[in-house]
């Protein structure tokens, strides 16, 4: 055993078990009853006013033991249950119950025949929980209580507390008001407010700390724990209106999480960005150079879309910091649109709508055509363009496509071995490349010259591919018959007014970068996202970064693991390795991969750390970061 010098007092509903025992105890007994929730609700509300001191604890007892009408043979049932509503951060830092058990109590006003068999788990024994004892009648049924034990009475913690006389600094850890007198009455040092099952006000206003875990916990008193910097500490910033349910993903593991709903200009943003571990993002936002000099927390950023020019990458890796984007999944919902777009060019919707807005009939089938039988050329043939490939050729057309690395044909899609065959080939035209800088002015006057007279173009991959004045001069001579424009050079930060040449013209459809804004694909995004951040937070794991190596190292149990990052140099793995020897560390499991500027290490070992270890690790030379998980 561990000795500290302290005591601590843990509470047992909604601290040790995530629940109040007398409410899991009252839906057994009540399953099937017609009265259930009714009965539920009164118990609960009585188990709240005297967990708030709003009314006495005895008469709170008391109430509650008569509606539940209870016999010694539903215990077993309780038991069994309690034993699977452990708090998850009891249960995840079970070592800590083993190795500090001497100085361990539990003072609960629940009852000692359900909360001695769950804490015995715990490496707690009887003689160490004080708590109530029912009364049973000749027939098992529970009757009453001991009203003799100081705990049956309105602040009997108080009494309790005293009457044990601990040495040392004495820590109470509970949910409630009533754990709290005790610290008000000076008989113990510090209440810490225990809200990982419920955040009760009166008690966290009056608390020393508000400890949303036992991580936290364990983290202020500088003891050992399953995770080495809890999860309330990393603090998530989230820009540009993401999906509430990466919101959602997030804050339920967890970290504390900020939602702001428009792009950061780069002052503001580098201003907000101290303190940050996360910062997400969508295409607006610019993480530049300047921006990830001012982060002095930055583990990771997520990008909610699938391009990253708006991020310093290069930068970004040499700092340590690991970018992760949704490559996947919105691709369904700019396919989707693409098809749209295409046929409603083809049939000129949009003039034939603006007619019936102005209050003109005009039916004609004068340039409606239907897409069976047309061409239509995709350029970039990945994810998105391969889909769309499908999707066209099901729907009648002929579909060719090219790209500069070598793709395989799905279906019956033709490879065109150069830009300008497939352009004079094509009477749609269909841009899906990536960001990459080269790509600029990628369609101009000179493509726009081999394409057939009359043909379409769509854009919905990046605004600086396409020559703006060029597709507006040939719109307006007829070289070609319409365009669908979702992305511009220039975009604007937030929703308001906006500007473009290609406005009012002919045939031209015209939307504000919403290719990938359905429901289902920024539903989607936010659990990708959010899953690649927290398996790189929790585990270490890089699969799918999109700016470093890409390792993953399975979890062991009973593992300690480290994660290094480091310049790419030769020896960074042995000086690692060195230092682990040195303190006699055995590693169980080790993964390292570089790319030409860093290396990315993560290791297991079988022994916890010592503070001299993870001091020689962080000078190890050429580190950029290091960290230690669990």
């Amino acid at each position: 055993m561990v000795e500290t010098g302290r005591k601590y007092v843990f509470d047992f509903d909604s601290t040790l078990t995530s629940v109040e025992a007398l409410d899991v105890l009252a839906e057994i007994l009540l399953e099937g009853k017609s009265n259930k929730d009714e009965v539920l609700k009164e118990i609960q509300e009585i188990t709240n006013l005297g967990i708030d001191g709003e009314i006495s604890f005895t008469e709170s007892l008391e109430r509650r033991i008569k509606l539940l009408n209870a016999h010694k043979e539903d215990l077993a049932g309780l038991v069994d249950k309690l034993r699977h509503k452990i708090s998850k951060s009891i249960e995840e830092n079970k070592a800590f119950f083993k190795d500090y058990a001497d100085d361990i109590y539990v003072i609960s006003c629940g009852f000692k025949e359900f909360i001695d068999p769950i804490v015995a788990d715990y490496n707690i024994p009887s003689d160490r929980v004080y708590a109530n004892t029912f009364e049973f009648d000749p027939k098992g049924n529970i009757v009453g209580f001991d009203e003799t034990n100081v705990l049956s009475s309105h602040n009997g913690k108080i009494e309790c507390l005293k009457n044990l006389n601990l040495e040392g600094e004495v820590q109470v850890i509970g949910d409630g008001y009533s754990d709290y007198v005790m610290r008000e009455a000076g008989i113990a040092d510090k209440f810490f407010a225990y809200t990982e099952n419920v955040h009760r006000e009166k008690a966290a206003d009056n608390a020393d700390y508000i400890t949303p875990n036992l991580n936290e916990f364990l983290f202020v008193n500088d003891l050992p724990r399953k995770i080495s910097y809890p999860k309330n500490r990393i603090k998530i910033l989230l820009l540009e209106n993401v999906h509430p349910k990466a919101f959602d993903n997030l804050s339920e593991e967890g970290f504390s999480v900020e939602l702001v709903k428009h792009a950061l200009p780069e002052e503001e943003l580098m201003e907000r960005i101290k303190g940050i571990h996360v910062l997400g993002i969508r295409s607006k936002t610019q993480v530049t150079q300047r921006v990830l000099e001012a982060a002095d927390r930055l583990l990771v950023v997520g990008a909610f879309c699938i391009g990253t020019t708006q991020i310093a990458l290069e930068g970004a890796k040499k700092k340590g910091v690991v970018v992760f984007n949704a490559p996947y999944s919105n691709t369904r919902s700019v396919v989707e649109l693409a098809i749209g777009q295409i046929i409603m060019l083809k049939r000129s919707i949009f003039p034939r709508s603006t007619e019936i807005h102005q209050g003109k009939w005009f039916k004609t089938a004068l340039n409606s055509q239907e897409v069976r039988g047309k061409n239509l050329g995709i350029i970039g043939y990945g994810n998105i363009g391969k889909q769309l490939s499908v999707l066209a050729e099901a729907m009648g057309m002929r579909v060719y496509y090219y790209d500069v690395a070598d793709k395989l044909a799905l279906g019956n899609a033709i490879k065109c071995s150069t830009l300008e065959e497939l352009l004079s080939v094509s009477d749609v035209v269909t841009l899906h490349i990536d960001d990459n800088k080269a790509n600029k002015n990628f369609i101009s006057e000179n493509e726009i010259g081999h394409m057939r007279d009359g043909a379409m173009l769509v854009n919905l991959s990046r605004g600086f591919v396409v020559d703006i004045p060029a597709l507006v001069a040939a719109l307006k001579s007829g070289k070609l018959g319409g365009a669908a424009i979702d992305v511009y050079p220039e975009e604007p930060r937030s929703n308001g007014d906006f500007i473009t040449e290609l406005q009012g013209l002919d045939n031209v459809i015209l939307t504000p970068h919403i290719g990938g804004s359905t429901e289902e694909a920024q539903r989607d995004i936010a659990d990708f996202v959010p899953n690649k951040i927290m398996d790189y937070i929790n585990s270490g794991n890089t699969v799918d970064a999109v700016n470093f190596p890409n390792i993953r190292l399975p979890k062991q149990n009973n593992a300690h693991r480290f994660l290094h990052i480091h310049k790419n140099v030769p020896g960074i793995m042995a000086d690692i390795n060195e230092v682990l020897a040195k303190y006699e560390m055995n590693i169980t499991g080790q993964f390292l991969s570089t790319d030409p500027d860093v290396g990315y290490v993560i290791t297991d070992l079988d022994k916890e750390y010592n503070k001299d270890v993870i001091k020689a690790l962080k000078n190890v030379e050429h580190t950029i970061k290091f960290r230690v998980l669990y």
